[in-house]
């Protein structure tokens, strides 16, 4: 039973993402009430969280059982004792993930409210406190001290200051507020910090904040997958064409034990400067990052030898990484998804400018891995589809770990491509939820498979660039 309302679309989008997944091979190779049971099951998970928080071990300064054990006391202390275990992720092996708590359906509310943005809500859901700039409105006498009960404003109706709202608003649970009400509204400008300490979630999810920076970085789960399906090798140069925030960079850096190079690229300074940021907070080195455009990075003429930046000369590259700009539609909790058809169908010719630069910037027997957080065809399979028929040097090639389902139909690619490509489907999860006794009766290799399904929508192929001119 869902806990929150299935995410809501435009209308106009609704209708699209309908056609998709009632496309005529899937009906036929499903029926339709098997079609259709799938999309309704997708769209109700999409709205909730996953149900694991997946941290990746920065394995170049600590070990995964060291960073387990620090972990585990962490989450004893978060949780006041209560046991909820780490575990090892055995086709991961740099990956724990930590079971979440949730739906909690017997939260008291209390009369003092708080009203924050589906953005800070979302981050609520996955084990954030609440900071000042993601609250929107609170109660008219809110004093520092005060229980409070977090709502989210999904539909971005509640106006900034608001002393009462009777839109639509999500309960997200309990928390003790740091500050009143005048403190967070004071004309003297925003305050940075934490405006609610959450204490009863209605998803128990640790928090992160300044808990082993040096040592973890939280992913979710097919974003750790990419990168070792990328599977870089030490000394090698590696491009990471849309890389911020540096998860995944860091990632291939770690991977090649630093030695090497990984060219890391994203065409806004301030992302880029996030991923310099991280580098330094994880001490990888091969990591050099540069603010640039990935459509304009091939190089026409010849360059100067001591440009290390792009643009670059064609075939320059032993393994790319296209983690291309997308829709977005597989990211979890999302309740009510805002882009427009038009923006959602913007994505798919920008990929393509991407991944043609890609595969001219890659050396004959190089490997491109191109990925997105998105579900639509149009953006993953179609794209294989037309990538096999534009350039006829790329083939597909097996993933290793392969751990999500296999691509979609609908695109008109063979089963057995369709078996090559990896697509981390929510929908393929059967129940909705854990709770402690739950939690304490399952087994291990149960649980580290609800956490390869109950995951962000994702999507994952991998193409070898023949030798052959």
């Amino acid at each position: 039973m869902s806990f929150f309302p299935k995410i809501s679309f435009q209308h106009e989008v609704e209708e699209y993402l309908t056609k998709v997944f009632r496309n005529n091979e899937l009906i036929t190779a499903l029926g339709t009430q098997e079609a259709e049971s799938k999309y309704q099951s997708l769209l109700s998970h999409l709205s909730h969280p996953p149900g694991f928080t997946t941290v990746r071990v920065n394995t170049h300064l600590a070990s995964v059982k060291h960073v387990k054990k620090l972990l585990f006391e962490e989450i004893q202390k978060q949780f006041k004792g209560l046991c909820v275990p780490v575990l090892e992720h055995p086709k991961l092996q740099d990956v724990l993930l930590i079971p979440v708590i949730g739906p909690r359906r017997d939260l008291k509310k209390h009369s003092s409210e708080v009203i924050v943005g589906a953005h800070c809500g979302y981050a609520v859901l996955r084990g954030a406190h609440v900071y000042v700039p993601g609250i929107i409105s609170t109660s008219r006498f809110m004093k520092a001290g005060d229980l409070v009960s977090v709502y989210s404003d999904i539909e971005g109706k509640c106006k900034r200051g608001a002393k009462e709202f009777e839109g639509v608003k999500v309960f997200l649970g309990n928390g003790i507020s740091e500050l009143s009400r005048s403190e967070i509204f004071s004309s003297s400008g925003p305050l940075n910090g934490m405006g609610i300490r959450m204490i009863e979630p209605v998803y128990l999810s640790p928090s992160f904040d300044n808990v082993l920076p040096s040592h973890l970085f939280l992913q979710n789960l097919p974003s750790v997958v990419v990168s070792h399906i990328l599977n870089p090798q030490p000394g090698e140069r590696i491009l990471d064409m849309c890389a911020a925030p540096g998860g995944k960079t860091t990632h291939l850096a770690t991977l090649m034990h630093d030695q090497g190079e990984v060219i890391a690229m994203d065409k806004t300074a301030n992302k880029v400067k996030k991923i310099k940021q991280n580098a330094e907070l994880l001490q990888l080195n091969c990591i050099k990052a540069f603010c640039y455009d990935g459509t304009k990075a091939l190089s026409a003429e010849k360059r100067k030898d001591e440009q290390e930046g792009p643009p670059f000369l064609p075939e320059s590259f032993d393994r790319i990484l296209l983690d291309a700009p997308c829709s977005g539609m597989g990211q979890r909790p999302n309740m009510s998804y805002s882009l427009t058809l038009k923006e959602v169908t913007s994505y798919q010719p920008l990929q393509r400018k991407l991944f043609t630069v890609a595969v001219k910037l890659l050396k004959p027997g190089g490997v491109l891995v191109y990925s997105t957080c998105t579900i639509t065809l149009s953006e993953n399979e179609e794209q294989v589809a037309w990538a096999l028929k534009t350039f006829p040097c790329l083939q597909l090639q097996p993933q290793e770990p392969h751990i999500g389902g296999e691509g979609m139909r609908g695109a008109g690619l063979s089963l057995d491509q369709l078996k090559l490509l990896q697509r981390f489907d929510p929908s393929a999860v059967t129940f909705q939820g854990m709770d402690i006794n739950s939690l304490q009766d399952s087994r291990e290799d149960d649980l580290i498979s609800l956490a390869n399904k109950d995951c962000i929508g994702f999507f994952i192929a991998r193409f070898i660039k023949s030798n052959s001119k």
